[in-house]
């Protein structure tokens, strides 16, 4: 039987400093066949000339919109069987794709899988109050994009990121994942390595909350309804 193709979808913006390394641990990856399409949401630094620069990346631009809706414009591009998603500032394990598209095919009745995430401390980068520190210590499930996979007709069943989210974007789409009732696989391997630095958005823990607040009033909301 033929691997199913894998569609990596990359959303930068001003990530010059490590779209590159970003890029290329998907190109290292044991597990063919994949596409690369990076949406470049209104960079102004170097994005466009890194991402330009490799020949296996599908490039678009887009006027700055936010994560959500580039993710959601690569979504509409791809033609894999099997939708996975990377940060422009996180790296993946070599083996990624190659295990949890062995997981999938070994659990077919899973919709999506997620993988253990190691978190990197970037050197001098202050780390936020609402953090919990532990996280820096171990290896642990991230329920995040840069680790998930997911097959095309579960994503469709579960819809698109929410493009009002600027943040929290990932807490939302899991908890209505969730919410739908489609299985879900963790793979025991450390499969991400997510960088915390100055500027990412995900760790930034005070526009998170209220999106988190949003995100329980509207799960509770569909199970009532």
């Amino acid at each position: 039987m033929d691997n199913p193709l894998v569609s990596v979808i990359i959303p930068v913006y001003n990530g010059e400093k490590y779209l590159r390394e970003a890029i290329q641990s998907v190109l290292d990856q044991d597990y063919r066949p994949f596409e690369i399409i990076v949406v470049d949401d209104g960079s102004t630094d170097g994005s466009a000339e890194i991402a330009r620069s490799y020949p296996e990346v599908r490039y678009l631009f887009q006027e700055n919109q936010g994560v959500s809706a580039a993710r959601n414009t690569a979504i509409a591009l791809a033609g894999g069987a099997f939708l996975a998603f990377l940060d422009a500032d996180d790296r993946w394990a070599p083996n990624k794709l190659s295990a949890q598209v062995g997981y999938h095919q070994a659990h077919p009745e899973t919709g999506y899988t997620i993988a253990n995430q190691r978190i990197v401390l970037e050197p001098g980068a202050p780390v936020q109050a609402s953090f919990k520190k532990e996280l820096l210590e171990i290896d642990h499930p991230g329920y995040v994009p840069s680790t998930l996979m997911v097959k095309r007709e579960a994503f469709e069943k579960i819809g698109g990121f929410k493009a009002g989210y600027r943040t929290g974007e990932d807490v939302d789409w899991f908890s209505r994942a969730k919410d739908s009732g489609i299985a879900m696989g963790i793979v025991p391997e450390t499969l991400l390595f997510r960088r915390m630095h100055h500027s990412n958005l995900s760790l930034q823990g005070r526009p998170n909350f209220s999106n988190l607040l949003r995100t329980l009033k509207t799960s509770i909301e569909r199970k009532s309804g």
